[in-house]
């Protein structure tokens, strides 16, 4: 609810309301003004009188004035509002861009070398230092394996890519022997990730491997289109025998496949 205005001195507005002061040579009652005083208050004796009346409606237009000039004053000497009620407005948007993304290219591949057979294996990781024979298929279409002694080298199964050559190379050898016990392979499954394979190739080119896989497979379940198939990069295969040996067949039940890819 608003709270009424205190009372004070007539304003411009209010003494408009008032009847004009009565001139000298009229006579008749002194004009009222209701809400400002008492009867016979100063400001009332004063207002019977032609010449204080029309002094005291000098003196409150000039205060009038007054007043308007002083707010003219404080406006122009007002401080501004600061940043944060007047902001520059933001930056127009960038328009979005219509160039399609393109992805990163792929790592460029290995490209390869020619044919050439390969003639040594060295593997520092678990001391293998072997040169390789050839290898090729038995009368029953199986691989052909090296000769069973502890002294034998690795084989490099010739239907398959040289090492270095785009594609699977494949090379073969014993893990050990009843008789003369450990062989060339007796350490594969030892082989990290990672580990470097280095083959001699007959063009005088040695060709490097990193090792990406150590794995064994039951051989009633051997991955053979994992082994032998073809695939777009030059890789390698080491395979040997391993996990329990069957005393009645005279084999192991498992083989050990190790994978590597050129670097």
């Amino acid at each position: 609810m608003n709270r009424p205005p205190a009372a004070g001195p007539p304003s411009a507005g209010s003494r408009a309301k008032l009847s004009p002061p009565a001139e000298p040579h009229l006579a008749g009652p002194a004009p009222v003004v209701t809400g400002l005083g008492t009867a016979g208050s100063a400001w009332e004796r004063l207002l019977h009188r032609p010449q204080a009346a029309a002094l005291a409606a000098l003196l409150a237009l000039t205060g009038g004035l007054l007043t308007a000039r002083g707010l003219q004053e404080q406006a122009a000497t007002a401080p501004l509002p600061n940043d944060s009620v007047l902001a520059a407005p933001p930056p127009a948007a960038a328009p979005a861009s219509t160039a399609p993304t393109l992805a990163a290219p792929p790592a460029p591949r290995p490209a390869g070398l020619p044919r050439s057979a390969p003639t040594r294996l060295d593997i520092s990781a678990i001391g293998v230092r072997t040169t390789l024979i050839r290898l090729g298929l038995s009368k029953d279409g199986t691989v052909e394996v090296p000769p069973l002694a502890s002294d034998a080298p690795a084989g490099w199964y010739e239907h398959s890519v040289t090492p270095g050559e785009p594609g699977a190379a494949v090379i073969l050898g014993h893990v050990d022997t009843a008789r003369d016990g450990p062989a060339v392979f007796y350490r594969l499954r030892a082989l990290k990730k990672g580990a470097d394979i280095a083959v001699r190739r007959a063009d005088g080119k040695t060709v490097h491997f990193a090792v990406t896989k150590v794995a064994s497979y039951p051989k009633s379940g051997f991955p053979a289109e994992d082994v032998y198939g073809p695939v777009p990069d030059p890789v390698l295969r080491l395979v040997t025998c391993g996990g329990t040996f069957d005393r009645t067949r005279g084999t192991y039940k498992d083989n050990i496949v190790v994978s590597a890819r050129l670097k």
